[in-house]
């Protein structure tokens, strides 16, 4: 049986800067963008969530709900430094750590002697050390498989530590909210709501052939999940699937020429970005948009001869979805399996 941790710092980027500035901890505090630059909330303090900000949140509305919010714009190199000694603490406990992201990771400990092999007492430690080298503190979740880790680390924040035994595991996942399940969003949900299914007990209910009808091959996903299998490693090296660059404007883009304006710039950005990453191969191109109203078309192309002009009719066919004012603009690829060999570039180069 495997021993999986999900480490997860609390509001992370709020706790370095209420670590350094100590008159923080006790107000309303967001990291993010200002709302004159049409910002959003990146994450924010447990004082500020009492008003009901929440990450991703545009700032504006933040500061409508708490006029009194202190808004401090992110310092990532500093964010950076504190997640590399807390991403020290996870290696001196196994080789086995996949970043999610600054604040949080998964560590597989199942061969992991140290403690005497105590997954509990592991993650004791982790928060431990956390705390005292850093003055951050971490939520640990421990389980048999990864999607139970995760939860289980949000299962008591903040500064929680919540183990899923095996024993346990039939017994917990039987009553868990399927909108919990690792890939269900709203889309999903609202299928299985309309199936009358809300817990795992109730998908149990379903047959594999139903589920797969219904939700494709996802379907084995949500059947396996709700017996609280789930056999995903933790992957040392995560395979990146996309490159993308987008922007917020000050303003919003009136019109489908304003669009076209702006598009050169991003493609530039894009092709720089794919520079740092040594040119991976790809296997297709997207165009991303969200208009004024903040609904969000994405429109895409499988193909391996992506150029300008290919980016400039995704672009008008995204735009035509809405035909209203554009607040982002993103432009990206998909990236090529490992396995694929011959490739042409961002513009039309064979590799």
């Amino acid at each position: 049986m495997r021993k999986i941790l999900h480490a997860d710092c609390d509001c992370f980027y709020a706790a370095v800067e209420m670590r350094d500035d100590p008159r923080l901890r006790d107000v309303p505090l967001a990291i993010g963008g200002s709302a004159e630059r049409r910002g959003v909330i990146a994450t924010c303090n447990y004082p500020a969530r009492s008003y009901g900000i929440r990450s991703a949140m545009p700032t504006a509305h933040a500061l409508r709900l708490c006029p009194q919010l202190t808004l401090l714009p992110p310092d990532f190199s500093r964010y950076r430094a504190v997640s590399e000694q807390i991403q020290a603490i996870f290696h001196e406990l196994t080789p086995l750590v996949e970043p999610l992201s600054l604040d949080e990771a998964f560590l597989d400990v199942s061969d992991v002697t140290h403690f005497k092999g105590s997954a509990t007492w592991m993650a004791r430690w982790i928060k431990q050390e956390a705390i005292r080298r850093t003055g951050i503190t971490v939520s640990v979740g421990a389980a048999p498989s990864k999607f139970l880790a995760k939860i289980a680390s949000d299962w008591d924040k903040p500064d929680g530590l919540r183990v899923i035994t095996p024993d346990e595991v039939d017994t917990f996942v039987a009553s868990l909210p399927v909108n919990k399940l690792h890939g269900v969003g709203p889309a999903n949900a609202a299928k299985l709501a309309a199936m009358n299914v809300s817990t795992c007990t109730d998908l149990r209910q379903w047959p594999l052939d139903t589920l797969l009808e219904r939700f494709g091959k996802f379907g084995h996903r949500l059947y396996g999940l709700a017996r609280g299998i789930d056999e995903r490693p933790v992957k040392v090296e995560r395979e990146r699937k996309s490159v993308s660059a987008e922007n917020t404007f000050h303003q919003d883009l009136p019109d489908l020429d304003a669009c076209r304006a702006a598009l050169p710039a991003l493609i530039d950005r894009l092709d720089e970005r794919l520079d740092r990453h040594g040119r991976p191969r790809v296997r297709g191109l997207f165009v991303k948009v969200r208009f004024d109203d903040f609904t969000l078309t994405t429109l895409e192309y499988a193909g391996w001869q992506p150029d300008r002009e290919r980016f400039l009719l995704l672009l008008e066919e995204a735009w035509a979805r809405g035909s209203r004012p554009v607040r982002l603009l993103g432009v990206g690829v998909r990236l090529a399996s490992p396995d694929s060999t011959r490739q042409l570039d961002l513009f039309g180069n064979l590799q």
